[in-house]
C-alpha cells in the first residue's frame, strides 16, 4: 500500500486514499441522505423542488468522490430512495410519478456520483527516480 502520490510533474504530494466499497457507499448514502432529510425539514424544503433535488445531487457528488465507480448506481438509488420518501412525499413512503420523472431523478443522481469518483480513480503513474552514477 502506497501511503503518498504524486501526478507526474507535480510538485505536491498528498495522502493516498484508499476507496470506499460498493456496500459501503450505499449505506452511508442512507444514512446521510436521512440526515439530510432533517436538515431539509428544519429549513422547510421537504417538497417536490430543485432545492431537495440539488440537495440530493450534491450529496451524491461528495459521496461519489470518495466511493469507487461502481458504487456509483448504488449511490444514485439510495439517493432517491431517501429523496422519494422524504423529500417529496414527506411520510416516508415511496411514490411512483412516471417512468420519466424517477428514472431521471435516478440518473441525476448515479451520474453526479459517478462524474466525481471517476478522475481519483484514474491509474496514476509512479514517479521514477534514477540516480546519476558520478563519474
Amino acid at each position: 500500500m502506497r501511503m503518498y502520490s504524486a501526478r507526474p510533474g507535480g510538485h505536491r504530494f498528498r495522502p493516498a486514499l484508499d476507496r470506499l466499497p460498493v456496500a459501503v457507499s450505499g449505506a452511508v448514502t442512507v444514512v446521510a441522505g436521512g440526515v439530510l432529510a432533517l436538515g431539509l425539514g428544519r429549513l422547510g424544503q421537504l417538497h417536490c423542488g430543485w432545492f431537495a433535488y440539488a440537495a440530493y445531487a450534491g450529496l451524491s457528488a461528495l459521496l461519489g468522490a470518495f466511493s469507487r465507480p461502481s458504487a456509483a448506481p448504488v449511490i444514485g438509488m439510495a439517493a432517491w430512495l431517501c429523496c422519494n420518501a422524504f423529500a417529496e412525499h414527506r411520510r416516508g413512503e415511496l411514490g411512483w410519478s412516471d417512468v420519466g420523472a424517477e428514472s431521471g431523478h435516478f440518473a441525476l443522481f448515479a451520474a453526479a456520483a459517478l462524474l466525481h469518483s471517476l478522475p481519483a480513480a484514474l491509474p496514476r503513474r509512479a514517479v521514477r527516480v534514477t540516480r546519476l552514477p558520478i563519474a
